[in-house]
């Protein structure tokens, strides 16, 4: 449509607030930020969203917002942008009117790219690149933004608030998760609405983890070089709309479907954890689609080179990096953070490569402009902030830096957690801290043990599964000639490569399994665990299965009534019943009870207090760890005491069968076994063990007891 067309539609001045197209109850206000635009045309189309039937120049410029009002519109209504201004990509602008745009703060969108060299704002192909320009109309293949009507009837929801002491995150993706779920009807497979089943939310209230963390939900671009090769970005690190819902997750296409899916959890007392990408968009390097800010506004929107604005800072390994010290960044951001809180009800976001949130131009900064606007914020006050601590740019890795209120990824809990169980030398010292908390990481500026997020396995790397059945990784599926994916993954295959018959192979896997699991729920801090692992997943060796949207990513549910999966529910059960293993507080063996024995004491095999000369013993694999409950205040959320008896833990990583002496404490009449990684469900045997004797543990084992207490104490 010529854009001199006289508009058919009223078109009123409207406002510059709030930003995105908002219903009124009487119209609708769009409102668009562009610092160098000269002209914004707004797109309107039919209910096919594939013709354009109108453009409305909108009449308004204030403060660097075009606006203007459409009293005659309606939810439902389809549109997108077309942005006037300069194309001089070596001065950092790259306008094309020629191209459809989504609006940044659409709520919904509606239908699919459909890739063509149309949607690149220069000639493909050309031997000037990106200095060249495209006259061509991409709209047939850009999906459109929708206008939505967010009433919801909400009833009695609330988010639930978990205390970050008794917090447990699964983390799992929207699709994956139900796609072979036989008791999920077919039709709802893959979508939100099969999250709210009632089989699903059963099954994840057994298993008693408090907070799902979804991979990310908002609306993704599927990367061209994916989609000619029949692929897709499955995982969703390519975000191209930060308000609105991925069209793919969704079975009726309404924003009710999400609301549904969060108050459902909300009923079951379980938290829902965003996974967010706001460190880059879909739009890539020069060479990248233009499809929304490139279009909108390039040099307000992306981090540019200084002297070189035509090429752009690269510090997510993307291709782009969004500019966090531009104010409307800034507020994009947390507009977007609010919406998904006051609007959707979610409890707390993940943030991917959150290190470039954080990012000034000298570099990473914990006082930077959007940390400290999250930091005052009355809505985030409240909510869940994880950070994945780092970035691929200079000074990118930052675990621990992050200010109070953040809970952080711990990668180093995860090595080492890994490396010690594989049998690595000299294991002991790094796993003291690590299962203690990651004091040297994390007790500063009041920051508390919950503040590490503890994992073994995520979504980016091997399952479980496969971190005890192979060596190396095994990409082929992907097309990248196995190149892509780390290759350092602390794994071990336990003698063969690969899937086996042998069974004592896959009995010593098994236990491994069970090893990592209960050091993971042993330790203090956040414990964070991958879906599926205890269904006993296999990506069969690919640990970088970002565009597997099949049978390799998605959950098998043939073993959930498997061992590993009530293994699971006894661990988590375990550390609900003990304060002891999720303490507000790091332990230091400061804390001294009545009876003399402190907070936190580490024993050798021959049950004696640790010596900074056996600490220095690398060849030792066998740790015992007491936390003592008696010792110390401890106060619940409802400000009453948290009481606890004593617990005793024994890690043994030695392949052989070793003689362990249970320590003889104050007030004990001996040791009783809980739980016992040797069998399948972890049941111990309880028989009391007296203190001061040895007893016999298996090789690759892990053994927890609860001290039995003399009358009166």
């Amino acid at each position: 449509m010529p854009s001199n067309t006289p508009a058919r539609t009223p078109v009123w001045p409207g406002k510059p607030y709030p930003l995105g197209a908002t219903w009124d109850g009487f119209g609708v206000n769009f409102a668009l930020f562009s610092a160098h635009a000269e002209r914004v045309e707004l797109c309107l189309f039919d209910k096919t969203g594939q013709r354009e039937v109108e453009r409305v120049t909108l009449p308004e410029h204030t403060d660097e917002v075009w606006h203007g009002y459409l009293p005659d519109a309606r939810p439902g209504l389809l549109y997108g942008y077309r942005v006037h201004g300069p194309y001089e990509p070596e001065e950092g602008h790259r306008f094309n009117p020629n191209k459809l745009l989504i609006d940044p703060y659409a709520r919904a969108l509606f239908g699919g790219f459909k890739w063509s060299d149309a949607h690149y704002g220069y000639r493909v192909g050309s031997t000037r690149e990106d200095l060249s320009f495209d006259r061509r109309d991409n709209a047939r293949g850009m999906p459109k933004c929708r206008v939505v009507d967010g009433a919801f009837t909400w009833g009695h929801d609330r988010r639930r608030q978990v205390p970050w002491t008794d917090t447990v995150v699964y983390e799992t993706h929207v699709r994956g998760f139900t796609m072979r779920h036989p008791e999920v009807p077919a039709h709802l497979r893959g979508t939100f609405a099969g999250l709210s089943t009632q089989r699903v939310i059963e099954y994840l209230r057994a298993l008693g983890i408090t907070s799902v963390e979804f991979l990310p939900v908002q609306a993704v671009a599927d990367e061209q070089h994916l989609v000619t090769r029949g692929l897709t970005n499955y995982w969703g690190y390519n975000t191209i709309g930060f308000f609105a819902p991925e069209p793919r997750y969704m079975n009726t296409g309404v924003l009710s479907e999400f609301k549904t899916m969060v108050a459902r959890l909300h009923e079951a007392g379980i938290e829902v954890i965003l996974d967010v990408v706001y460190n880059h968009t879909a739009e890539g390097n020069h060479l990248g689609p233009t499809l929304s800010f490139k279009g909108i506004d390039n040099l307000s929107y992306y981090r540019l080179m200084p002297d070189t604005p035509r090429y752009y800072i690269n510090d997510t390994g993307t291709g782009n990096t969004l500019d966090f010290s531009h104010p409307r960044v800034v507020q994009m951001v947390m507009d977007s953070l609010r919406y998904w809180v006051t609007e959707m009800h979610v409890d707390g976001f993940r943030f991917d490569l959150a290190t470039v949130l954080a990012r000034e131009p000298y570099g990473y900064d914990p006082g930077s402009g959007f940390l400290d606007a999250v930091r005052q914020d009355p809505v985030l006050a409240d909510v869940k902030l994880i950070a994945e601590p780092w970035d691929v740019g200079p000074g990118g890795y930052q675990v621990g830096n992050f200010p109070p209120g953040w809970a952080e990824w711990n990668d180093r809990y995860r090595d080492t957690v890994r490396r010690y169980w594989r049998g690595d030398d000299g294991m002991l010292p790094e796993l003291a801290g690590r299962i203690a908390g990651s004091a040297d990481l994390f007790e500063k500026r009041g920051r508390r043990p919950w503040a590490s997020v503890n994992f073994i396995t995520a979504h980016d790397g091997f399952t479980l599964h496969d971190l005890v059945t192979y060596n190396d990784k095994h990409n082929w599926a992907n097309g990248e000639e196995n190149r892509d994916g780390h290759s350092s993954n602390c794994s071990w295959n336990h003698g063969v490569e690969g899937e086996t018959a042998d069974p004592a192979v896959g009995e010593l896997r098994a236990r491994q399994k069970r090893n990592l699991l209960a050091t993971l729920m042993l330790s203090q801090g956040t414990p964070m665990m991958l879906a599926g692992d205890e269904l006993d997943h296999s990506q069969r060796g690919n640990n970088n299965a970002y565009c597997q949207d099949n049978d390799l990513t998605w959950l098998d549910w043939s073993r959930r009534d498997g061992a590993t999966v009530s293994f699971v529910r006894r661990l988590v059960a375990l550390r609900r019943a003990h304060p002891v293993l999720r303490r507000a507080g790091f332990l230091h063996g400061r804390e001294v009870a009545a009876n003399g024995l402190k907070d936190i004491v580490w024993y050798n095999a021959q049950g004696l207090e640790k010596t900074a000369e056996h600490w220095r013993n690398t060849q030792a694999r066998c740790i015992v760890l007491l936390l003592n409950g008696r010792a110390g205040t401890h106060v619940g959320t409802d400000g009453q005491p948290l009481t606890d008896g004593v617990l005793l833990i024994v890690l043994n990583a030695h392949a052989d069968t070793m003689a362990v002496t249970l320590p003889d404490v104050p007030g004990g009449r001996g040791w009783r076994c809980i739980l016992d990684t040797r069998v399948d469900d972890g049941a111990g045997d309880e028989r009391m063990q007296l203190a001061g004797r040895a007893m016999m543990v298996d090789g690759r084992t892990v053994l927890v007891f609860t001290l039995m207490e003399q009358a009166g104490m």
